[in-house]
């Protein structure tokens, strides 16, 4: 991923945000292709079920007291509660459980979480004008590309400067899914759609200082772009405009976010090229660009029965794109322990002689890891370095790891991971992701349940209204 040209007036394309929105207003969820539907399904499951484990996560009890404490009424449904809240708060809600515990899908190339992001806001909003299962799809689906191409247009010099994607370009991605319902078949509906994407730009924001000095505001960052997607289209309802051309104006989004960009990628291949398609379902409640490296060094443990005491030095090979933010070791708290890949290495050798099947690293394994002597002596003999071969193998869809364990007697055992368990190269099946629902859900809902929302999750476009969806998702226990 090497930075692209800076932008020059002919870069932006005529009509780049406008483009955009007429996509958007003109996608319908019937017309989708039948591998796009059966993709935003099975998304659809891993949001349910990363939201089931961050709404038991301390922070996500911080939010629904913030939340509780603002007041506020209305139609959208909050996620296994019986409250319902308006629109912006429902996202915020729905967007903290399921975008808070780095377990949530990601672009790699993009580097954002759409799911969390737009589930939440297209759900609130499908709630709020009473959307069909059509609409619903149509707006997520318009909502996943336009997050994507905005992230992988000006990235990675937007990386680079200190943003977080994810909150910086979540707020599209939020706002063309809600504007898509809200002023679905209306009179020039690309317009309003524009205004929305127009508005929500002025609300972006989200710094990457959590690397370096920990903290938890990384877990609002999704939160904050669903709410602000959602507020967008709220206040252009009551008559609020903005810049139809904000992409690519002269003071527009990505001349004030990146020092280059490519906006060809927000409108080539749009319809017909869905960018949705690359998204990576975690196995691991960490970074994406970690994961190939977790997973090659349990497997590495597991199948050479590799005590962890037995480890002379763990290498890692890495492509240059993640040395230094996800190369930093002793992390100050969990959250920078979950983006470090020293300590994920670390923990993953640590835990791998316990791994059954379906193992994954959990927000608690990584808060448990922190006090770890074990885990910590792991991690001082971690070594990351950067491999020629892994830097050719990385692409916009998946970072690979090479892992080398020297023993202590001097024996090596060595994997090339080129891409993680559920990375587009390498999927997590249908069957899988329905597994991986029901261990989860299980936990809150009978089995009749669950079966009614795996139905659901197979046929989104088929359901009469959202709030049937969102009475079973709210009520089921």
């Amino acid at each position: 991923m090497s930075p692209t040209a800076p932008i020059a007036a002919a870069d932006a394309g005529p009509a780049t945000t406008l483009a955009l929105a007429r996509f958007a207003a003109s996608l319908q969820g019937e017309a989708l292709p039948r591998h796009i539907k059966a993709t935003l399904g099975d998304l659809f499951l891993d949001y349910i079920r990363v939201a089931s484990i961050g709404a038991a996560m301390p922070w996500s009890a911080w939010a629904d007291a913030y939340m509780a404490h603002l007041g506020g009424q209305g139609r959208a449904a909050v996620l296994f509660s019986g409250a319902r809240r308006d629109a912006v708060r429902a996202a915020f809600l729905n967007a903290t459980y399921a975008g808070s515990i780095d377990a949530d899908d990601t672009h790699v190339g993009s580097m954002l979480h759409p799911g969390a992001i737009v589930f939440s806001a297209a759900l609130a909003m499908g709630n709020e004008v009473g959307a069909t299962g059509k609409d619903f799809i149509a707006a997520v689906a318009a909502g996943y590309e336009a997050m994507i191409r905005i992230g992988l247009a000006i990235q990675p010099t937007h990386f680079q400067r200190g943003f977080q994607s994810t909150a910086t370009c979540g707020g599209f991605g939020a706002a063309v899914a809600a504007a898509r319902l809200a002023f679905n078949a209306e009179h020039a509906a690309d317009h309003k759609i524009a205004s929305c994407i127009g508005v929500v730009a002025s609300f972006s924001g989200g710094l990457t200082q959590f690397y370096k000095s920990g903290s938890t505001v990384k877990r609002i960052h999704a939160a904050r772009a669903a709410e602000n997607g959602v507020a967008a289209v709220m206040l252009a309802r009551r008559g609020f405009t903005g810049p139809e051309d904000i992409l690519e104006g002269a003071n527009g989004f990505a001349r004030a976010y990146a020092d280059a960009a490519d906006l060809g990628i927000i409108t080539n291949g749009l319809g017909s090229d869905y960018l949705l398609r690359e998204v990576t379902v975690k196995a691991h409640a960490c970074s994406a660009r970690v994961q190939a490296a977790v997973e090659g060094l349990i497997d590495l443990c597991r199948k050479n029965r590799i005590a962890a005491d037995s480890i002379a030095g763990v290498h890692v090979g890495i492509p240059s794109v993640i040395l230094g933010r996800l190369t930093m070791p002793n992390p100050v708290d969990v959250q920078a322990a979950q983006m470090s890949l020293p300590h994920s290495a670390a923990l993953a050798v640590a835990l791998a002689a316990s791994a059954d099947e379906g193992f994954a690293l959990s927000v608690i394994d990584y808060e448990r890891s922190l006090g770890d002597p074990r885990v910590k002596e792991i991690e001082a003999r971690v070594r990351c370095e950067v491999d020629p071969e892994v830097e050719a193998a990385t692409t916009a869809k998946a970072v690979p790891a090479r892992l080398v364990v020297t023993l202590k007697d001097g024996t090596r055992h060595s994997v090339f991971v080129t891409a993680p368990k559920g990375s587009p190269s390498r999927p997590f099946t249908h069957a899988d992701q329905v597994a991986r629902f029901r261990r989860e859900l299980a936990r809150r809902w009978d089995a009749k349940a669950c079966d009614q929302v795996v139905a659901i999750a197979e046929n989104l476009a088929d359901l009469d209204k959202v709030e049937q969806m969102s009475d079973l998702l709210t009520t089921a226990s």
